[in-house]
């Protein structure tokens, strides 16, 4: 029957074709073989296309993690619906998306430290040009550096505070905005309060830049690398203090004026400042932060308050070997070259005694904080400041030029310790209160370059230039008994050397 109506079906259409002149359409189980085969087809073209495509993620996997955004944004919508999880796990991988986050943070925040550094040490360079245009006595100099320091040492902490409401990047460019143009202001001063209100607004905003790009590194790398990373970052402070008033001196003595270059510093500034908000979007909240913030409880539950310290006592310990090392640091660059021209060599020669402390110290920064991923923080401590300290007591046993010459080894060791320090700041503080402790620790650091140059020179004028840096050789080991503090606060084994 079912065969009958069929076939009745059939010769109808055929009758309608003869009277129309219309093909009719096929029966429906023709219609239905018609489809099942070019569903084979499709599927063996997919199956070929997907092949295909993924022999060629697989072969060019360099090329795809370098640019996955575009990849996602342009391939994905072209592929069929069995390329797209390939493409989307290929181009989305969390490791891929947190090694792009933290090349740019850690590319931002050193071009961020090379502009800042290089516009505070540039007032050393600024500031006899500034008392012979306008006249200034030393005590007038000496109060416009003191404005631009007491700045960025006052500001700093209310600087991480600010930053954990309104974040890391947008204080940091708007603070280097504000640094910017400050000093474009400078190139248009017309007397003494003029160029201390530019520079002490500079100062504030050059207070950002150290604790919030030690935040956002610290937060891009959670775990392994932070103080490679950091050391990284601590060098290109000292590339923009040489670059920058090296530029301005050659500049100088081609017979350029002073303004014009420090116009062009402040308009750089402000065009890093634009760069740092845009560049450094997501940059430093790496894979792992933003997993743990989707996993923080709701409606404030389980946040901690205040300071958000881990350890107190391991805290205290690294604040104080801070101290210390920041004292004698700032100490010893001071006096140094008083030291050289007590040994007999002269004035030319003891002016290069900070440069050569200077370099090594940029070395030191970088290979100090690869050697604590290596051998870890507390035997990196131990082996820097024994160093340093007998270091500083060979240059003043030492004869002129031998002193002279030891001088770049004792700076990477004298220089790199802060970049073990620094990093070690993450250890002890909860990631949310990063800024503050940044700024406690930075603080701590521009007091002691206040308070030690005053301290160390108080007592080289009673025992002379070599006591002062003598106990400044004995004064580094008080860190010895301060790193067993620290010890058990970061969970380190005993070191044995």
């Amino acid at each position: 029957m079912e065969h009958q109506s069929q076939g009745g079906r059939h010769r109808i259409s055929c009758r309608q074709q003869q009277r129309t002149g219309v093909a009719a359409p096929p029966p429906r189980e023709h219609q239905g073989q018609r489809q099942q085969q070019k569903q084979r087809c499709a599927d063996v073209n997919d199956n070929a296309h997907c092949n295909t495509l993924s022999r060629a993620i697989e072969r060019d996997k360099t090329f795809f993690d370098q640019t996955p955004l575009v990849l996602r944004t342009i391939i994905q919508p072209l592929s069929c619906p069995r390329c797209r999880p390939i493409i989307t796990l290929t181009t989305s991988h969390p490791q891929t998306l947190n090694s792009l986050r933290q090349k740019r943070a850690l590319a931002t925040c050193c071009a961020a430290h090379t502009l800042h550094d290089g516009l505070s040490d540039l007032t050393y360079v600024l500031l006899p040009l500034l008392a012979q245009t306008f006249g200034l006595s030393l005590a007038q100099v000496g109060m416009i550096r003191a404005a631009h320091r007491t700045a960025m040492a006052t500001f700093q902490i209310p600087a991480g505070l600010i930053a954990e409401r309104f974040g890391e990047r947008n204080l940091l460019a708007a603070g280097t905005a504000f640094a910017g143009a400050a000093f474009a202001a400078l190139g248009y001063v017309s007397g003494f309060w003029m160029i201390l209100t530019a520079l002490f607004f500079a100062g504030i905003g050059s207070a950002v830049q150290h604790p919030l790009c030690s935040t956002i590194i610290s937060n891009a790398f959670p775990d392994a690398g932070r103080r490679a990373a950091l050391g990284t970052y601590n060098l290109f402070g000292d590339v923009g203090k040489f670059a920058f008033g090296g530029l301005l001196s050659l500049l100088l003595m081609l017979g350029y004026s002073w303004q014009g270059p420090v116009v062009a510093y402040g308009i750089t500034g402000m065009i890093i400042a634009g760069a740092i908000f845009f560049w450094i979007v997501g940059a430093a909240q790496s894979v792992a932060t933003a997993e743990a913030v989707a996993a923080k409880p709701a409606d404030g539950a389980g946040r901690r308050s205040g300071w958000g310290i881990r350890n107190r006592r391991g805290f205290i310990a690294l604040c104080l070997i801070e101290i210390v090392d920041s004292s004698t640091r700032v100490g010893f660059l001071t006096l140094i070259a008083f030291l050289m021209i007590a040994k007999g060599l002269p004035t030319g020669w003891a002016a290069l005694s900070v440069p050569l402390i200077l370099v090594g110290g940029m070395a030191g920064k970088l290979a100090c904080g690869l050697l604590a991923e290596r051998v870890g923080i507390i035997r990196t401590i131990i082996i820097t400041e024994v160093a340093t300290g007998a270091g500083i007591l060979c240059a003043v046993a030492l004869p002129g030029i031998a002193a002279f010459l030891l001088l770049p080894a004792i700076g990477v060791v004298l220089q790199g310790t802060s970049s073990v320090l620094y990093a070690t700041t993450g250890d002890l503080v909860e990631q949310e209160r990063l800024p503050r402790a940044f700024g406690l620790i930075y603080t701590l650091g521009s007091v002691c370059g206040i308070a030690a140059p005053l301290g160390y020179g108080l007592i080289g004028d009673y025992a002379g230039v070599t006591g002062a840096i003598a106990l400044m050789g004995l004064a580094i080991f008080i860190t010895l008994p301060l790193c067993a503090m620290l010890r058990p606060a970061l969970g380190a084994e005993p070191v044995r050397i």
